[in-house]
């Protein structure tokens, strides 16, 4: 029996994409996959509802990447645009919705139904599909791929038939290809794969109990690529709570706030959208979305997260609008005024922050005491990033350098037979599906090139 004319390494959203292209292509695909199931980070996408994808003009699309991602993604993403990744998923029967801000989600079924629909996609274009198989290395010689080598298989497999062709499964392929290796210093009961076309799909390092724990990593500095630094993103954000005001305020929202990076004393980056306080710091859609910013910002020095709580007001206007308050109802507490912006839990920390007493009325705001509460609507210090941990992230940043690999068709520009796609490329977007359509758009061009 014939071997495959590619193999894939990872199950993820990437390489089921890369499998299913280079299937369909014609190629006799193998995809290995090292724990018990397909998709688990798609399982776990958008807290199981999975968002698939993001609406809107691809153009659109790429301006959320950075610009040197963005140029890298748009030969793929054109190739496998947002609407052919839905109809992947509608033709199979799969209702969806567009929110507000462009996120695409299942309308009545979940990530598993849109695992599932993949699973047999798989099935029918006949990809020999092997779980609870981890790969060792990847064998090269002279700068070329020839090989991959696994730990001994459990067994589980995914024997299927095609549409394409007389039924090669996994089980089939393990018998007659898969052979022992003991010698060259590998160890005993490892198999080797002979096969000149390896597409990495096995992800980074977050969320490492899904799978993705940085296998790719060695493996790619081996075959003779660079890494770019690898930084926790779309992660929550720990601060150093003994100097944060939210500090025992673990579960409050602060909803539709401005949050403001500041690094240096200069700002960095800013974002509108809902703030999570949590046991560690800070989480939510705001935090993730200005997470890989810390990161990087905290390796140079100090980097503080600020909460404009007023940002459709500028400061003067703000302190009118208190004086006015004080006119208006001099007996008034500061306190209760301030439950139009925070939560009740929120009040006393945020008045403490500002040096105000809980108990100052409004008629009784001396100009300093106004000055400074001005001054922390407009910025109020949550506190000190003291970390962005890589393992808690959706995705992370970094990885194999961009220049390495050619976006049309991920094919590395640094050893011959190796093709790259999906999170272990240094791209990391924002929220809102961006990253899986990046994943799925990177496979498909990857799994069409290796199967031609």
């Amino acid at each position: 029996m014939a071997g495959p004319d590619v193999v894939i390494v990872g199950a993820g959203a990437a390489g089921i994409f890369a499998a299913l292209a280079a299937a369909e292509s014609g190629a006799r695909v193998l995809l290995l996959e090292k724990t018990p199931r397909i998709g688990t980070k798609i399982l776990i996408s958008g807290n199981g509802k999975c968002n698939i994808a993001h609406d809107g003009p691809i153009e659109e699309v790429l301006k959320a990447f950075r610009p040197n991602e963005a140029r890298f993604l748009r030969p793929s993403v054109y190739r496998m645009p947002n609407r052919e990744i839905l109809r992947i998923f509608t033709d199979r029967g799969l209702e969806v919705y567009t929110r507000e801000d462009g996120r695409v989600f299942p309308t009545h079924q979940t990530a598993r139904d849109v695992v599932q629909i993949l699973r047999d996609r798989l099935d029918e274009a006949g990809v020999a599909l092997c779980l609870d198989t981890p790969v060792k290395r990847i064998l090269h010689d002279g700068g070329r791929v020839v090989g991959v080598e696994t730990d001994e298989p459990t067994g589980r497999s995914s024997a299927t038939r095609g549409s394409a062709g007389p039924a090669w499964g996994a089980k089939a392929l393990l018998n007659e290809v898969l052979a022992e290796r003991d010698s060259g210093g590998r160890p005993l009961g490892a198999r080797t794969i002979d096969c000149s076309k390896v597409i990495l799909a096995v992800g980074g390092s977050s969320y490492p109990n899904s799978g993705t724990t940085g296998d790719g990593y060695p493996w790619v500095l081996e075959l003779g690529h660079g890494m770019v630094k690898i930084r926790g993103a779309l992660a929550p954000i720990y601060l150093a709570l003994e100097e944060s005001p939210v500090e025992g305020h673990s579960g409050v929202a602060i909803r539709d706030a401005l949050v403001k990076l500041r690094s240096g004393g200069r700002e960095v980056q800013r974002v509108q959208r809902d703030l999570l306080i949590t046991h560690q710091g800070l989480s939510g859609p705001a935090a993730l979305f200005v997470s890989r910013v810390a990161a990087e910002e905290m390796e140079r020095g100090d980097c503080r997260v600020e909460v404009d709580l007023l940002p459709s007001a500028r400061p003067e206007q703000v302190q009118e609008d208190w004086i006015e308050a004080g006119r208006r109802n001099p007996h008034g507490r500061v306190a209760n005024r301030l439950t139009e912006l925070l939560p009740e839990s929120l009040i006393e920390p945020f008045l403490r922050s500002a040096a105000i007493p809980t108990e100052t009325l409004l008629g009784r705001l001396g100009k300093k005491e106004r000055n400074r509460l001005v001054e922390a609507l407009k910025g109020w210090n949550l506190g000190r990033i003291r970390a962005v941990p890589l393992e808690k992230g959706e995705c992370v940043a970094g990885g194999v350098p961009l220049d390495e690999v050619d976006p049309r068709t991920m094919k590395s520009l640094r050893c011959e037979g190796l093709w790259i796609c999906g999170e272990l490329l240094d791209i990391a977007g924002p929220v809102g599906g961006y990253n899986l359509q990046a994943a799925f758009a990177t496979g498909w061009a990857a799994g069409e090139s290796a199967a031609g």
